[in-house]
């Protein structure tokens, strides 16, 4: 049937005519524009003036996570509440896959953002980078649903990285170590390599990542040659040699200097975590605990590296209720702090010591919300106010 517009007008809906209703839609759609128009902008995040840091601590350093975090203020307040922690130091990630989503084209944009807010604040940034493109991982298979769905990469991870695309990644490196120099002089190549899950789901392999970071020590030094470079920190895990799930940290560190890594890296990255140990508590080749980092110390001497310093780039402990490696929330207080005066007496080759992590954009619901200091929403934990008080020297009783 064809309606004429007079049979429009005349027709009714519920008992209410077209007529009506068009009033009530053409109000509503006015009522939904004004709300939009007298809804509160976000909040500015307009430069101030250069802060400074003020602590007592040198060793305090905090893992932010701002890569995904699309309000500028929130990367303002994030990075403001890190100097009040008194922390000098962040260590973030700079995704080479949202560096450079098609080839030869950067966007450095969302980087400039978060260095732009980091400098204000008097912080230095330790860059973590990663993450694979699309179009530098392979072609789907022709006979697999992602082929049917979308081209390049479906069928890897972002951690998907063959050999033959080594020269791309270490080109990112160099852009980037250009681009900041003089701002953001350490650099992390890769992270966690000896986990298949880091490495694309593939078998790993030191010797294949001791390439890929031999490769992007030396574009960053032509790029910079006042960049230091760091390893990748291994994940702490005792996973055998022939394992489908990684390697053991240990081994995976021996191999890479049996593969001639020395000559391409300035300091090692380290990941450790103290899950239900106190930070004093005695190291082991079959131990997960703080002192981890001892053992990796005593590779690099054997293996004539005594002079490169360590950065430890994730430790802490977790106090959520449920999970089984984490501790109590008072421990974990004392832990982290007594963590910090373990390493200034005990370690004086660890330069810093940088907590995972400040906050999530959004929380996860699950225990990784624990490692936090700061909820989403900018709320300080127990935690985040004790580690400020040890910071600034203050006295504030351990619970």
């Amino acid at each position: 049937m064809i309606f004429s517009p007079r049979i429009w007008q005349e027709l009714h809906i519920g008992g209410i005519s077209w007529r009506t209703w068009r009033g009530v839609l053409i109000r509503m759609v006015l009522l939904a524009l004004l709300l939009i128009w007298l809804r509160p902008a976000p909040p500015r995040a307009v430069l101030g003036p250069p802060q400074t840091v003020t602590t007592t601590q040198p060793l305090l350093c905090i893992h932010t996570r701002l890569t995904d975090e699309v309000d500028e203020w929130k990367i303002q307040r994030s990075l403001q509440m890190v100097r009040e922690l008194g922390a000098d130091t962040i260590v973030e990630f700079f995704p080479w896959a949202y560096a450079e989503p098609e080839e030869g084209a950067f966007d450095w944009e969302h980087f400039d953002r978060i260095i732009r807010h980091a400098e204000n604040q008097g912080l230095h940034v330790i860059a973590r980078l990663g993450y694979v493109p699309a179009w530098a991982r392979p072609e789907p298979d022709p006979n697999s649903p992602a082929a049917l769905d979308g081209g390049r990469g479906q069928d890897t991870t972002l951690n998907y990285l063959e050999d033959d695309r080594f020269p791309d990644f270490a080109r990112y490196v160099a852009a980037f170590a250009a681009r900041y120099a003089g701002t953001v002089d350490h650099l992390i190549i890769w992270n966690e390599p000896n986990l298949t899950f880091e490495w694309g789901y593939r078998q790993v392999s030191p010797a294949g990542y001791v390439e890929l970071l031999r490769q992007s020590y030396l574009a960053a030094k032509e790029a910079n040659p006042e960049v230091i470079v760091l390893a990748a920190p291994m994940a702490p895990t005792l996973e055998p040699e022939d394992s489908p799930w990684g390697m053991n940290d240990l081994l995976f560190i021996q191999r890479m200097y049996e593969a001639g890594a020395a000559d391409y890296f300035d300091a090692m990255a380290v990941h450790t975590y103290g899950f239900t140990f106190p930070p004093e508590a005695e190291p082991g080749p079959d131990i997960l605990n703080f002192r981890r980092i001892e053992l990796i110390r005593a590779i690099m001497v054997e293996n004539g590296d005594a002079d490169k310093p360590i950065f430890v780039t994730e430790t802490g402990w977790n106090d959520h209720p449920r999970w089984t490696k984490a501790v109590r929330p008072a421990q974990r207080i004392r832990y982290t702090i007594d963590s910090y005066e373990w390493t200034e007496q005990h370690m004086p080759y660890v330069e810093k010591l940088c907590q995972w992590a400040l906050r999530y954009p959004a929380p996860t619901h699950s225990y990784p919300d624990n490692f936090t200091f700061l909820t989403p929403d900018f709320r300080p934990r127990p935690i985040y106010r004790f580690l400020q008080a040890y910071a600034h020297g203050e006295e504030l009783p351990l619970p």
